[in-house]
């Protein structure tokens, strides 16, 4: 039981470091020399580096709600895990961990999808590695909601 419940926290653990490499990351969407997150657009000219603030419209801002959303909920989700580790009756199971796990998964396939529909469609740009983060870490985050449904306290 031990083994299992380390591999849940080591699995949760995994979730919320690709959560946040997915929101921090600024590679979203690869072009050329230019470079797109939900932060900054950065170019690459001159030798030099130069970042100015991503365009403000309304379906940008909601992806960046939704991902700042889901890592909440990823790490309240840790949280409840390790407070009803100690506090949870013998037999109890983790409802309240895979209520806030699933609600993360379900944050982040909606920014994902929202990015993926709203972005623009220009021939030269791909998804960038955060984007592709975003969409692992999905599945792998309902994953863990749905173990810690299944998922019982024994002493």
């Amino acid at each position: 039981m031990l083994l299992i419940l380390l591999g849940v926290l080591v699995m949760h653990l995994i979730i919320l470091i690709l959560l946040i490499v997915s929101t921090a990351a600024s590679t979203w969407s690869v072009g050329g020399d230019r470079t797109t997150d939900l932060w900054y657009t950065c170019t690459n000219s001159n030798g030099g580096y130069h970042c100015k603030p991503a365009i403000s419209e309304d379906w940008l801002q909601a992806v960046q709600a939704l991902m700042i959303l889901s890592l909440l909920f990823c790490f309240f989700s840790l949280i409840a895990f390790l407070f009803q580790l100690f506090k949870l009756v013998k037999g109890g199971r983790f409802f309240f961990t895979a209520i806030f796990q699933i609600l993360a998964s379900v944050f982040v396939m909606c920014a994902a999808i929202i990015y993926t529909v709203m972005s623009p469609d220009e021939g030269s740009v791909k998804f960038g590695y955060a984007y592709v983060l975003a969409w692992v870490s999905f599945p792998l985050t309902l994953i863990s909601g749905l173990i810690y449904i299944v998922l019982r306290k024994k002493e």
